[in-house]
């Protein structure tokens, strides 16, 4: 007796050849009325990898370690948000520093009375994952376009359960004109490791989402550091030249096209 391979019950979308595409979760197909089995796998498995992303312990003891090896000073904080849960649970104490911090930085910028051009703090927010694969290379970036510029570093601020305001105050107690915040974007469910980067001008306690510009979806599948560091060179020297950053300082930089090397203009903005 031979045995009969099972008939395929799953029906393929028609739209298959689209998902060569996108990342996105479309053209499953089905069984029935339901999803077939490997594409619902895959789904609690993204969902699994986005959880986890969440909920993974920022090691800020390794990456200060990597920035050593860079010669880059680093200073090891932490927010108001005392663990994870609480840091979940209360956005609010994520977006500033305990007073251990508050006071490290304070002797640091009383030592440094000139204060500095530039400052970069990383954080792990929503997904440590991200800084642990992207948070270095952006950070060689920016040190390369801060030298280019002539522009002073500040030690690069390490936050741990940090959120994005928590930058305004890490920058005001250091005495930088401009900052960076490097921290872990909110998982997707196809990509639990995109980091976004938000830069302020003249940055204070108090400053709101209008007054900083954001780069986001930055990692191998999104947003690639050459572009984002191409980006954020703009903003950097707009900022400088006009004062100001937010919702009144528009990202016009050309974009490198891909096909003839040439550039032009965000076609959104043209």
């Amino acid at each position: 007796m031979t045995d009969k391979k099972a008939p395929d019950v799953a029906i393929a979308n028609p739209w298959q050849q689209l998902r060569e595409l996108t990342p996105a979760r479309i053209a499953l197909g089905r069984a029935g009325t339901s999803l077939p089995t490997r594409p619902l796998l895959e789904f609690q498995y993204a969902h699994a990898q986005a959880r986890d992303a969440v909920h993974l312990p920022f090691d800020h003891a390794a990456l200060s370690a990597e920035l050593t090896g860079l010669n880059l000073q680093s200073l090891q904080l932490h927010s108001a948000a005392k663990d994870r849960d609480t840091y979940l649970q209360r956005p609010d104490l994520g977006r500033k520093l305990d007073e251990e911090s508050a006071t490290l930085l304070d002797r640091h910028g009383a030592e440094q009375s000139a204060g500095y051009d530039l400052a970069i703090v990383v954080a792990d927010g929503l997904s440590a994952l991200a800084v642990q694969h992207h948070a270095l290379p952006m950070i060689e970036r920016i040190r390369e376009m801060a030298t280019q510029e002539g522009w002073s570093l500040a030690p690069i601020a390490l936050v741990q359960q940090g959120r994005v305001a928590a930058a305004d105050e890490v920058a005001e107690r250091l005495g930088a004109r401009m900052v960076i915040m490097l921290i872990g974007e909110r998982p997707g469910l196809s990509s639990p490791d995109s980091l976004g980067l938000y830069f302020t001008y003249a940055p204070k306690v108090g400053r709101t989402d209008a007054d900083r510009n954001c780069i986001s979806n930055i990692r191998l599948e999104g947003l690639s550091y050459t572009m984002a560091s191409h980006r954020l060179l703009y903003l950097l020297r707009e900022a400088s030249k006009r004062q100001l950053s937010g919702v009144n300082l528009k990202d016009e930089a050309e974009i490198p096209l891909l096909n003839d090397g040439q550039s032009g203009k965000n076609f959104l903005l043209t």
